[in-house]
């Protein structure tokens, strides 16, 4: 599939004009070296990576930038970074007679970038590290503000340079993190669809039908990309850029993130707020896919309810806080208020449209071939059980919900819980 053509614009049957502003996009052996005309009228340049990325592809940048004036921002390498408010403040510290901004890095250095050149308006590049994630292309910065993860609305990068080699040699969790979020794509498409359903939301064939062919295209390269082949890499890394400019078309991340996204959320705000452990963000979607298969699983097995599901106000309020911590889960319950979700009758919609939406269930592969999905890159969902436990697993299908203003499979499986 040609990217760059792609990038020119698409007139779409949905009766849209789909646009991404990304100038150019290399995947390529040596793809680093055209930042040198990329950047040949550039003054004032910010490298922004950690310790890590940097050593995966600083020198090569460096070279490509050779006689051109730059500063940088290195985060430490032995730490997660978190992209909040401290990491936001050190790079805008950096900023003054800064023109263009490179990131080096993968999901946080470029969601941090991507957030950054929003607020100071001041364009930016992407040099990619690791095929972990499919944000590099699309209109959203994953952000932690104020305790709480929130996608906040941005611009793409004015380039993407992956080198093939740089990325064939990243860490295997950050490979099998990249299949992981592709494979969660199953999950995303299906909540779309519901959605679709429930709340009558926009949804257009052309970007589900784009981003579905990204899964089928992935996982026949699981093989390949624990081998670190090449060409297996360049073709993972293509399916996270294209499933990120279907995001960009769509104009939300509707396409890409649903349930999965919720839970793998949950975890790693609960990590950051207990200060537990949680996987990288992509196998975390990988295996929540396989929790929410099971959900949809469940839900096809019995009657749809007669009534929703009530619950008092403030039992359920204080069992959010109990989880999230007072701030994050008053946050939770003022989004949720703000959007109407919890004060809204589904239930007699699901009644009315019950075989429209069992179709749409019946449509998403079920836990089990998810599982055998999973297994084609050796993750292994005994390790999910393994850190987090049955206890918190639960507490993640009851409550991720409310970390975002979005319709998904774990509101129905809420809803139709007995009274």
């Amino acid at each position: 599939m040609d990217i760059n053509a792609m990038l020119a614009g698409v007139k779409c049957t949905c009766g849209r004009v789909h646009t991404c502003a990304i100038e150019k996009v290399y995947i390529e052996r040596g793809a680093i070296s055209h930042l040198r005309e990329l950047c040949a009228e550039e003054s004032g340049i910010l490298l922004v990576a950690d310790g890590n990325t940097y050593a995966a592809a600083g020198r090569q940048v460096e070279e490509a930038l050779a006689g051109k004036s730059y500063t940088s921002v290195i985060f430490p390498g032995e730490s997660i970074l978190i992209p909040n408010e401290a990491a936001i403040e050190r790079v805008e510290a950096a900023l003054s007679g800064i023109g263009l901004i490179i990131g080096i890095g993968s999901g946080v250095i470029q969601d941090l970038c991507k957030y950054v050149s929003h607020t100071s308006k001041i364009p930016y590049m992407v040099v990619a590290t690791a095929p972990s994630m499919d944000g590099y292309a699309s209109t959203g910065a994953a952000m932690i503000l104020g305790g709480m993860k929130v996608t906040v609305a941005a611009g793409v990068p004015r380039a993407f340079l992956a080198d093939t080699e740089v990325l064939r040699n990243a860490p295997i969790e950050m490979i099998k993190a990249g299949y992981g979020d592709i494979i969660g794509k199953y999950s995303a498409l299906c909540d779309w669809r519901l959605a679709a359903a429930v709340n009558g939301e926009y949804l257009c064939e052309y970007i589900y039908g784009t981003t579905y062919a990204m899964i089928e295209k992935t996982k026949k390269n699981a093989r390949g990309l624990l081998e670190r082949r090449e060409e297996s890499v360049a073709a993972l890394t293509e399916a996270l850029i294209i499933v990120g400019i279907m995001m960009s078309f769509a104009g939300s991340s509707r396409p890409a993130s649903g349930s999965e996204h919720h839970l793998s959320h949950f975890f790693e705000i609960v990590g950051i707020v207990r200060d537990e452990p949680y996987f990288p963000h992509g196998i975390d979607v990988a295996y929540s896919t396989v929790v929410t298969a099971g959900l949809r699983k469940a839900l096809l097995a019995r009657p749809f309810a007669a009534a929703q599901y009530a619950e008092p106000r403030a039992e359920y309020v204080a069992a959010m806080e109990r989880v999230y911590g007072a701030e994050v889960g008053a946050g939770c319950v003022a989004l949720q208020d703000k959007v109407g979700t919890y004060g809204r009758d589904r239930v007699s919609v699901y009644r009315q449209k019950e075989m429209e939406i069992r179709k749409i269930l019946e449509n998403t592969p079920g836990p089990e071939e998810i599982l055998a999905l999973l297994s084609l890159c050796e993750l292994d969902m005994a390790e999910f059980y393994s850190l987090y436990g049955e206890e918190k697993i639960a507490e993640a299908v009851r409550y991720a919900k409310d970390l975002k203003d979005r319709y998904s499979v774990l509101w129905m499986n809420y809803d139709m819980q007995e009274n």
